[in-house]
C-alpha cells in the first residue's frame, strides 16, 4: 500500500497528455516548476516591497528571468544525463521483449541506478538462458526437444562438403506407456524416463544425435550409416538394454520399446521434419504389429496410414449414421450341447466400403477414445436384444460383452452398467462382462475395487485372453472373476502342439481348483472341441460352432435350443 502511495505524484502527472509517454518530461516539468515558482515569487515580492522605477523594475525582472532560464536549462540538461541509467534500462527491456536482444548495461556502479542496471542485465541474461532451455530441451531428461534436435541434425549436414547428406532416424516409443504412467504415477514415470536415457547413452555412438521429442518418444539420428543391418542391430541393442528391469523406489519395472526407422537425404531444414514424419509412420506400423517391434518406412506404410486417417474421420459419424452393428456368436455348454450364452461383437457396416473388419477400426477407436461411446452403445444394444428375446419367449441365455481398457478406466463405469441394466430391464445375472488380464494388472488395486463393485450388481465377470499376459497366480486369486477364457492362440493348435496342450490343460486345472468356469475361444475343428470337452472345459465358442451373425439369424438357433445344437462345420 505504501509503495502505491509513493506513486501518487507519478500517476498524477501521467494524467497530462504532453508528459504521459515520457518519464524524462515528467522530471523536467517538476524541475522547471521547482526552480521557477519559488524564485519568481521571491522576485515579485521583492519588487513590490521596494520603490523602484518602472524601468529599473523591468530590468531587474528581465535579468532574473534570463538567469533563471539559463540555470534551469543547465539543470535540465544535467538531469537528462543523470536519468540515462533509467532510460537505458527501459530501452534494454523493450529491445529484449521485441527482438530478444540481450542488454549491454554497465555493472560497476554501486548506487540505486547502478544496481538497477546491473540487476536488470543479470536478470535478462538468466531469463534468456532459462527460456532457451525451456524452448530447446525436454524438462524431464534434459535432452534436445524436437526443434533443437532438428536444428542440430541440419547443422551437422552443413558441415559436409557434399550437397546431400544421407541420415537415418530411429524413432522409438515405450510400448503401452499410457498404462505404465497411469500405474506408476507421474513422478515415478519421470524417474523411469531418466533411467531410460542413461541406458540409451551407453548404446549410441559419439556421432549420433539423441533427442526426446515427446513424453514417451525418443529419436536417434545416425549420420554414419554403413548398412541396414547396422541400424537393425542398433535397434535390437537398445531393445535388449531397455528390456532389463528398472529399479524404481524398490520396485522392478519391465518395459519394451518399438522402433520406426527411415533413411533419406537432408537438403534443407524442412527435410528433417519430413524424416520425423516418415519415422512416425513407420513407428505406428511397428506398434500395430505388437510390442518390441521395428519397422522401416515405405510408401506402402504411408498409404495405409492415409487410409487409417480416412477411417478415423468416418468413424466419428458411424454411430450417428447407424452404421455400427452388433453381431452375436453363440457359446455352447459342452455337456448339454445347448446354447447358453452369446458374445456381443461390434461390427461396422460402412455405407460404401461394406463390412469393415474390427481389426481395422477397433484400434482406431481405442486410440482416439471413441471406444468409450461405442462400447457403451454395444452394451446397451446387447442387453436390449437379450431382453427382447426373453420377452419373446426364447430360451434364457446370458450376453457377454467386452470391456476395453479405456472403458474400464472410466470413473463412472459401474454407474453406466447399472443404468443400462435399469433401462433395458435385464436381470444382472444374464450379463457377463469380459475384461482382459493385461489392463487389469496396470493398477491392480483399483481393478479389484471396480470388479468387486460390478460383481455386487450381480454381474458375471470373465477374464479374457488368459495365458497371453502376466498370468500371475498371485493376481488371479485376488481378482473376483467367475470365468476364465482360454485364448484362441492355444486352442488353434491344442491337438498338434504339445506346448499349447500343456498350457491349456494347466489353465483348465487351475480354473477348476479355483472353482471358476472355463470357456475356450476360437474352436475351429471337431478335434479341438472333443479335446477340450474331454479335459473338462465347460463352454466353448468358435467358427466350428457358429460364426458371429446378426440378431435375426441367431433367433433361428435359439428356437432350436431346446434340442442339442447340431454343430455345423464351417
Amino acid at each position: 500500500m505504501r509503495r502505491n502511495q509513493k506513486l501518487y505524484l507519478y500517476s498524477s502527472l501521467d494524467r497530462f497528455r504532453w508528459v504521459k509517454k515520457s518519464y524524462t518530461a515528467k522530471i523536467m516539468l517538476v524541475a522547471f516548476l521547482g526552480t521557477h515558482i519559488p524564485l519568481l515569487t521571491l522576485l515579485v515580492s521583492f519588487l513590490i516591497s521596494n520603490s523602484f522605477s518602472t524601468e529599473m523594475t523591468l530590468r531587474v525582472l528581465l535579468i532574473a528571468l534570463l538567469a533563471t532560464l539559463a540555470g534551469t536549462a543547465i539543470t535540465l540538461y544535467i538531469l537528462n544525463y543523470l536519468l540515462a541509467p533509467v532510460i537505458l534500462t527501459s530501452k534494454a527491456l523493450q529491445e529484449y521483449l521485441s527482438d530478444k536482444a540481450l542488454p549491454k548495461l554497465p555493472t560497476k556502479f554501486a548506487d540505486e541506478a547502478g544496481t538497477l542496471m546491473a540487476d536488470t542485465s543479470q536478470t535478462l541474461h538468466k531469463l534468456d538462458e532459462l527460456i532457451h532451455y525451456i524452448t530447446n530441451y525436454n524438462n524431464i531428461t534434459g535432452l534436445p526437444n524436437r526443434e533443437l534436435f532438428s536444428d542440430r541434425v541440419y547443422q551437422t549436414t552443413l558441415q559436409s562438403h557434399s550437397h546431400e547428406w544421407i541420415i537415418a532416424l530411429l524413432l522409438f516409443s515405450i510400448d503401452d506407456f499410457a498404462n505404465i504412467n497411469h500405474g506408476l504415477g507421474h513422478e515415478k514415470s519421470n524417474i523411469l524416463l531418466r533411467q531410460v536415457v542413461q541406458r540409451l547413452t551407453t548404446c549410441i555412438a559419439q556421432t549420433d544425435i539423441l533427442g526426446h521429442i515427446n513424453r514417451e518418444e525418443f529419436v536417434i539420428a545416425r549420420t554414419e550409416i554403413h548398412s541396414f543391418e547396422g541400424l537393425i542391430k542398433l535397434s535390437q541393442l537398445i531393445q535388449s538394454s531397455i528390456a532389463k528391469p528398472f529399479l524404481i523406489e524398490g520396485s522392478q519395472i519391465h518395459i519394451t520399446v518399438s522402433f520406426g526407422i527411415t533413411i533419406n537425404s537432408i537438403e534443407h531444414p524442412e527435410s528433417v521434419e519430413n524424416l520425423l514424419q516418415e519415422a512416425h509412420i513407420a513407428l505406428h506400423k511397428a506398434i500395430q504389429q505388437g510390442r518390441s517391434q521395428y519397422q522401416f518406412y515405405s510408401s506402402d506404410i504411408n498409404t495405409q496410414l492415409q487410409e487409417r486417417l480416412i477411417l478415423e474421420n468416418e468413424l466419428h459419424e458411424a454411430l450417428e449414421r447407424e452404421e455400427i452393428l452388433v453381431y452375436y456368436q453363440p457359446m455352447i455348454d459342452f455337456h448339454s450341447g445347448q446354447i447358453v450364452a452369446m458374445e456381443a461383437l461390434v461390427r461396422w457396416q460402412h455405407s460404401t466400403k461394406g463390412l469393415i473388419s474390427p481389426a481395422k477400426f477397433i484400434p482406431i477407436a481405442e486410440a482416439n477414445g471413441l471406444i468409450v461411446p461405442i462400447g457403451e452403445w454395444v452394451l446397451r444394444s446387447a442387453c436390449k436384444q437379450i431382453r427382447a428375446w426373453q420377452l419373446a419367449g426364447l430360451p434364457p441365455i446370458r450376453i457377454s460383452v467386452n470391456l476395453s481398457a479405456l472403458q474400464f478406466e472410466q470413473s463412472n463405469l459401474v454407474d453406466v452398467v447399472s443404468q443400462v441394466l435399469k433401462e433395458t430391464e435385464l436381470d444382472a445375472s444374464f450379463l457377463e462382462l469380459e475384461v482382459t488380464e493385461s489392463f487389469l494388472i496396470s493398477n491392480i488395486q483399483n481393478s479389484i475395487t471396480t470388479l468387486k463393485q460390478l460383481r455386487e450388481l450381480g454381474i458375471l465377470l470373465a477374464l479374457d485372453d488368459f495365458g497371453t499376459g502376466y498370468s500371475s497366480l498371485n493376481y488371479l486369486k485376488r481378482l473376483p472373476v467367475h470365468i476364465l477364457k482360454i485364448d484362441q492362440s492355444f486352442v488353434q493348435d491344442v491337438t498338434s502342439n504339445p506346448d499349447s496342450a500343456a498350457v491349456t490343460d494347466a489353465i483348465i486345472a487351475l480354473a477348476k481348483s479355483l472353482r471358476l468356469n472355463i470357456t475356450a475361444e476360437g474352436i475351429e475343428t471337431e478335434e479341438q472341441l472333443n479335446y477340450l470337452k474331454k479335459r473338462g472345459c465347460d463352454e466353448g465358442q468358435g467358427y466350428y460352432i457358429s460364426r458371429p451373425a446378426p440378431a435375426e439369424k441367431i433367433v433361428e438357433m435359439l428356437n432350436n435350443s431346446s434340442q442339442s445344437l447340431q454343430l455345423e462345420k464351417v
